[in-house]
């Protein structure tokens, strides 16, 4: 048996963490670049929703005497954005880089941290699209504070990044990449909306489920896979009928940094592979695909390792899942599948069609989704017509 597990180099996590950032911050330096998300409607983006709750994050740096420089993005990072965030934190002698937000911030400025300290072209050091160069020296500092609670990213070693050029969403990874310090605060999702409450939490829980099938699942990231997919089972309904529930509040926030724990050394599943060219192509909210696509994949993937594999242990890791989810012990994979496709349903999460997507895009899609780096550690190798199935199952 040989595996690794790598993370974040310190985690903070509980109700009222966010306290901490100052003193956290200023051990590693004077100069912070605060990476955030900005509103289309009001500009202020995050850091004016969390002033409104209470919460002032600059007041909390300048506190410790910290300069503090602002670069929001509108909407998932592209790689002209990070080319812009790099320029800002040169220009301005940036030592730290805080990243607020959920997972396009939090992506941002961890790239953004990233290439400041690496010459060329950001493609450089793109998989997939670009030339996959590893970083040759370390990032700067960088913290992770994440307000969702479903990407994990505080804790992964990957910045998913746009490329309109090439219509497909792509990672920036190094292991260099994890950040110094990952901030977790269940307080700071009191204010998110029952739509993104939904959409995150359901991209939690597919970050939990598919490294726990996954062919590079490990005794280590098991556990928290299973711990992260119980807690959610628990709490993402009460999350999202009460935001303000600070145990359910709690739960979520612990079950998505245990999916980044897992996902960054684990790998993903096809879910993700598809998600990947859906999002750049049609530029459609991450966990509502992932939530969309699950049940169809699962379904997809259990009748493929009966039918090639019958004795593949991910069949009996999806009956686990499905006694958790459900709480009875007599579940099968029938019902683990049921309870996600009852859970979309009451979320309201739209199909593929609503989204613009069409039966001819299908080829498109699957094509760019075979060189996805998640299909590669998806518990079975799918064939083109499975993958059409996904997908047409999910029109």
């Amino acid at each position: 048996m040989q595996f690794e597990f790598a993370t974040a180099s310190r985690i903070i996590f509980g109700l009222g963490s966010i306290n901490n950032l100052g003193s956290v911050a200023v051990t590693f330096g004077q100069r912070a670049l605060v990476v955030t998300k900005s509103s289309r409607t009001t500009g202020d983006g995050i850091l004016g929703i969390l002033a409104h709750g209470g919460i002032d994050i600059i007041e909390l740096l300048h506190r410790e005497n910290i300069e503090v420089f602002i670069f929001s993005i509108n909407s998932e990072p592209t790689i002209d954005d990070i080319q812009r965030g790099v320029a800002i934190a040169r220009d301005n002698h940036i030592d730290l880089v805080i990243g607020l937000g959920g997972g396009s911030a939090l992506d941002a400025g961890k790239a953004i941290s990233a290439l400041v300290t690496n010459t060329g072209d950001p493609i450089d050091y793109l998989e997939v699209v670009g030339k996959g160069n590893p970083l040759v020296n370390p990032p700067i500092p960088y913290i992770a504070v994440p307000t969702t609670s479903g990407t994990g990213s505080e804790v992964t070693r990957n910045a998913v990044l746009q490329s309109p050029a090439h219509q497909v969403k792509v990672s920036l990874r190094h292991p260099l990449m994890l950040p110094k310090v990952a901030l977790v605060d269940p307080e700071l999702t009191y204010p998110l909306s029952q739509a993104v409450t939904a959409s995150s939490g359901l991209d939690a829980f597919t970050q939990l489920l598919e490294p726990y099938v996954s062919i590079k699942t490990n005794p280590i990231v098991d556990p928290l896979c299973l711990e992260g997919i119980f807690r959610v089972a628990r709490s993402l309904q009460r999350a999202y009928v009460s935001g303000q529930d600070g145990v359910a509040r709690g739960d979520m926030a612990l079950a998505s940094l245990f999916g980044g724990l897992a996902l960054a050394n684990a790998g993903l599943g096809a879910v993700h592979g598809f998600a990947a060219p859906l999002g750049g192509i049609f530029h459609a909210p991450h966990g509502a695909l992932c939530a969309c696509l699950l049940p169809h994949v699962i379904r997809t993937n259990v009748r493929a390792m009966q039918k090639r594999q019958p004795d593949h242990p991910s069949l009996g890791r999806y009956a686990e899942v499905a006694k958790i989810i459900t709480g009875s012990p007599k579940a099968n994979i029938d019902d683990c599948v049921e309870w996600i496709t009852s859970i979309t349903r009451n979320f309201e999460i739209p199909a593929l069609n609503y989204y613009g997507i069409q039966p001819t895009d299908f080829p498109t899609i699957i094509e760019k989704a075979a060189s996805a780096s998640s299909m590669k550690t998806n518990p079975i190798q799918l064939t083109s017509s499975e993958l059409e199935e996904i997908l047409a199952n999910a029109f």
